[in-house]
Formats: structure tokens, sequence, C-alpha cells
């Protein structure tokens, strides 16, 4: 039964972060696992964002600060 029940956990645990993913691409949000590989590759020496830093970036980028970016 305590094998079955760990089975299933992985099996949700995986399916939440495949939706997370699907979504986040869904809704135009950026990927935060690319950035780092990125941050890696070109800039190893500086500390990357926060997950939350990276999320409040990408929306004030998307949107401008406090949601005032004007198309007109």
């Amino acid at each position: 039964m305590l094998k079955k029940i760990k089975v299933l956990r992985k099996k949700l645990i995986r399916w939440y972060k495949d939706s997370e993913k699907f979504f986040h691409l869904l809704v135009g949000l950026p990927s935060y696992e690319k950035y780092i590989e990125y941050h890696k590759k070109y800039h190893p020496n500086c500390k990357p964002k926060s997950r939350k830093e990276f999320f409040l970036d990408s929306q004030d980028k998307r949107y401008g600060k406090n949601g005032s970016k004007k198309c007109c």
C-alpha cells in the first residue's frame, strides 16, 4: 500500500510540474529554468534572480510597473 502511495505521489508531482510549464507557456510567462540555464552559461559570476524576482520582473516587462503599460 505504501509503495502505491509513493508511486501516486511521484505521478502527481510530475503532473503538476508539467501542467505548470504548460500554463506558463499558455499565458506567456517566461521559463525560470531556461533563465537559470542562460544565466549560468553567460553570466556565471553573477548571482541570478530568485524565482520571485524573476516573476515580478517578467510581469513588469510584459505589463509595465503596476500594470500601467499602455499600447496607445
